[in-house]
């Protein structure tokens, strides 16, 4: 939970001041999703809102590719971070006699 509440102060200083450099890894929403899509074959896995102006959300790929975007209420998206080897948890009920 403490690595959660990390990444979200994160997104939060990102969008509110942008350092000259992560500014080149933010794009509108549109082109980000498309471009995920068409370069890594990245598809949304998960959504969460940070706040009122930022939604935090986080692209898979088959192959274990991930994004995690955050977007803003004027449609602007910042990559956050990237990384591979994603494992999704698999959440299953135990039946009774298994």
């Amino acid at each position: 939970m403490t690595r959660l509440m990390a990444t979200v102060a994160c997104v939060a200083m990102a969008l509110s001041a942008v350092p000259a450099m992560a500014a080149e890894q933010c794009a509108a929403r549109a082109d980000m999703v498309k471009a995920l899509g068409e370069k890594f074959h990245e598809n949304p896995s998960a959504v969460g809102v940070v706040n009122p102006n930022v939604v935090l959300e986080v692209f898979v790929s088959d192959k274990g590719t991930w994004t995690i975007l955050a977007s803003d209420t004027k449609g602007q998206s910042c990559v956050i971070s990237v990384g591979e080897g994603w494992e999704s948890a698999m959440t299953t009920a135990a039946l009774p006699g298994t």
